[in-house]
């Protein structure tokens, strides 16, 4: 199995990757620094040295270099089976007082990044008749997350682009899953002097998408929310 992983050197992108390569997956990671993912791929050939892990530095918000990534991913192999849109940033501020063009931003990479990402993979996908879309939204796709509102708004956008994606593709065989986390371990919280039990461990979420991806051809997860056992921050 192939597949491809946006953001797939840190956080919940790099748990992801690490338990697929794990499973025997071969992978294509992106991410914005060549650094990360040369370290990414030592660190997955050393879990299965025999793993297949293709590195390409693209930054989501660009749609060339989306293309760029893609076409690189297919001069290799011959089909994708699996494409998991995890990259995203978060900024915290509120609405009405975040810098001029927060928005943006946030809209360009959590959003437009996951749609050009999408419809550069999906020509790969569709002769097949079958694959697996997961994108990574949030617990701030179904409400507004406090101090987070240019965040909200692109997670929101993604839930909305995630339910439009999957209506489509139903006739093709290709799934099309909404992961919506709650806080996790990833880099927006480094820093954070919470308990480490309070937050999702991202290897949950890692373990989540494997079973996700072990279903059946005849059943698809379309939306999973997944909460820190005492609830949202």
């Amino acid at each position: 199995m192939r597949a491809i992983i946006s953001g797939g050197t840190k956080g919940i992108g790099l748990a992801i990757a690490e338990q697929l390569a794990g499973e025997g997956y071969d992978l294509a990671l992106c991410s914005r620094q060549m650094h990360d993912l040369l370290k990414t791929q030592k660190r997955l050939q050393q879990i299965r040295p025999d793993a297949e892990i293709l590195i390409h530095e693209t930054n989501v918000r660009n749609k060339q270099e989306i293309k760029a990534f893609v076409d690189f991913v297919r001069s290799k192999w011959d089909r994708i089976d699996v494409l998991i849109n995890n990259a995203g940033i978060f900024i915290s501020g509120k609405i009405t007082e975040e810098e001029e063009g927060t928005l943006e931003e946030m809209i360009e990479t959590n959003l437009y990044g996951v749609y050009y990402m999408t419809r550069a993979v999906l020509p790969a996908m569709l002769p097949a008749r079958r694959g697996h879309i997961i994108n990574m939204a949030s617990i701030a796709s179904i409400m507004a997350y406090p101090n987070g509102g240019s965040y909200s708004i692109s997670k929101f956008g993604l839930l909305g682009f995630s339910k439009v994606l999957r209506e489509e593709l139903k006739p093709t065989g290709i799934k099309v899953t909404a992961l919506l986390p709650g806080a996790t371990w990833s880099d927006s919280w480094a820093g954070s002097d919470l308990p480490y039990e309070r937050l999702i461990e991202t290897r949950d979420i890692a373990k989540i998408v494997s079973s996700i991806l072990s279903l059946s051809d005849s059943a698809d997860i379309e939306e999973l929310i997944v909460r820190p056992q005492l609830g949202d921050l």
